[in-house]
């Protein structure tokens, strides 16, 4: 008990130590939200891939998925690496890097209302940020309960209390500095944690190869004849398999705290480092987690079953853990914790930046005919919907996890694919294509949001959605995607251009000259 106390104590001195060291950078709103912009390829690869991975993924979806598609869930991470994080950073990191510096737009719905010329379509994203983002954010506290009742006996509702406070903090002081520089720790620790816990639990086992041996026993409820479903390459659902895939890799690109690391990058040599050093994290990280949770039958005897029968899959990777040393189990609370706050901190400094300068900040100076609004008064504005943001999702995870309220569960799986339904396309194409017109943004606005909200309404009525592939959130997440990037083209096609804004120029950014040092360029001079 001593050696995690000490273990946690440290961890929670650094981050408030990196919060204080960091908060000269935050004197201003373009150095708090976006790091004056000059971010280097490793903090923002980092900052990119612990925002990606969260508690979620390593106690929730890995369990969960593990359980269904058994060692074939691994093509999960495997997708997250690729194309959530490798294919992420050589289409979208440039052009957003140039075009929002050009917008001067320091979040996702200003992007949209700049490139679209309409205050109104601005105002659209950011509502969906806040109603989406906040049941995201609870859902960052699953996992801590157990794993911290495992430990030390100590109960939710302080975990939670324990972990806001101190994400709030140094997110407080330090902006995105602190979260960016807090994140490169964290992210060393969970690439350090998820080795080390995959060694013991396999050797605990008898290796790797024992423990696929003891898993290829196991059969399928799908199909009890299929011998070896869960060892199999693409395990006993593939067709499942692959929208867990589509969601969790593609849907990065239309998430705004994802997309938020390409506007503070420092220059194109860092986009090129921070490329690799993302896809590497991913790799290892999400491959290693979903790698985890496919060997999670093999403790059916020891984890948690609903009345009917049912797996708790919160259950079944701190079952996993249980009987590891404590020093490991020390290492895996600090990883879960790095997993959460790293997350926590990029979705809540999101969320104040989004409501304060899109929303509250226009308001207020419509309302004083024009008056500016100060520097001074925009930070302690995000600070305030900072805390606030905290607050309430702390809120949601308390009453989920203590009453029988399940609402909260359920929206915090429609959250994800509303956000990339509804942002990815249009974003996307906002990005590469001059003919985007602004009825093509609302459209996809309608459609994302939509057919997620649809997809909840059929959930809760227990009703089929369209059909009975589409019934799970993830498959609709997909469906919401897939349907925004056909839906641009086409009506933008039918509703012609916006002939307000001038979109050539906007492009030029792409192509525009610069003069750059020697050591950076080679030249085709002749001597």
């Amino acid at each position: 008990m001593l050696l995690k106390i000490i273990i946690l104590v440290l961890f929670f001195a650094v981050m408030i130590g990196v919060g204080l060291y960091c908060r000269k950078s935050a004197g201003n709103v373009l150095g708090f939200v976006l790091g004056d912009r000059k971010v280097g390829s490793w903090l923002t690869a980092f900052a990119f891939g612990t925002s990606y991975f969260s508690a979620v993924i390593f106690v929730g979806y890995a369990g969960q998925f593990g359980w269904k598609y058994g060692i074939a869930s691994t093509w999960i991470g495997i997708g997250n690496a690729f194309i959530g994080s490798l294919l992420a950073w050589r289409i979208l990191g440039r052009r957003t890097r140039l075009m929002t510096q050009l917008l001067r737009s320091a979040t996702m719905p200003d992007f949209f209302g700049q490139r679209f010329g309409s205050q109104a379509l601005k105002v659209a994203a950011s509502v969906i940020v806040f109603i989406f983002l906040i049941p995201y954010t609870a859902s960052l506290y699953n996992g801590l309960s157990r794993l911290f009742g495992m430990s030390f006996g100590i109960d939710y509702a302080w975990c939670v209390a324990g972990m806001a406070v101190l994400t709030g903090v140094y997110v407080w002081v330090g902006g995105y500095m602190a979260t960016a520089i807090n994140d490169f720790i964290q992210g060393l620790i969970m690439l350090v944690g998820i080795v080390a816990v995959i060694a013991c639990v396999l050797n605990g086992h008898g290796g790797f190869t024992a423990a696929v041996e003891q898993l290829s026993a196991i059969p399928s409820e799908t199909d009890p004849s299929l011998q070896g479903a869960f060892v199999s390459f693409f395990g006993p659902e593939p067709l499942y398999l692959l929208g867990v895939v589509l969601l969790t890799s593609l849907g990065t690109w239309g998430l705004p705290q994802m997309v938020g690391k390409f506007y503070a990058i420092r220059d194109e040599v860092a986009i090129r480092k921070g490329t690799i050093i993302s896809t590497l994290f991913a790799l290892v990280v999400a491959g290693g987690c979903y790698f985890l949770g496919g060997f999670g039958r093999l403790y059916g005897n020891v984890m948690e079953y609903t009345a009917t029968g049912a797996p708790v899959y919160d259950s079944i990777i701190p079952s996993m853990l249980q009987t590891l040393p404590d020093l490991m189990i020390g290492v895996v609370i600090i990883l879960v914790l790095s997993a959460s706050m790293s997350t926590l901190s990029s979705l809540v400094l999101t969320s104040g930046s989004t409501l304060t300068l899109d929303i509250i900040v226009p308001a207020v100076e419509k309302g004083n005919k024009g008056r500016v609004m100060g520097e001074r008064q925009k930070l302690t504005c995000i600070r305030v919907l900072i805390v606030f943001f905290i607050a309430v999702s702390s809120v949601l995870a308390i009453i989920q996890a203590k009453s029988s309220v399940t609402f909260i569960a359920q929206l915090m799986g429609i959250s994800w694919g509303a956000l990339a339904g509804a942002f990815l396309a249009p974003f996307l194409y906002g990005l590469y294509w001059k003919r985007t017109t602004s009825a093509a943004v609302w459209t996809g606005f309608v459609l994302g949001v939509g057919i997620m909200c649809a997809c909840m309404y059929c959930t809760f009525t227990h009703q089929t959605f369209i059909c009975p592939l589409l019934t799970s959130p993830i498959n609709a997440g997909v469906l919401a995607m897939l349907v925004g990037l056909v839906e641009i083209p086409v009506v933008s096609l039918l509703t012609g251009n916006n002939s307000h804004i001038d979109v050539d120029a906007m492009f030029q950014c792409y192509d525009r000259s610069i003069t750059v040092r020697a050591s950076t360029s080679l030249s085709d001079e002749e001597d």
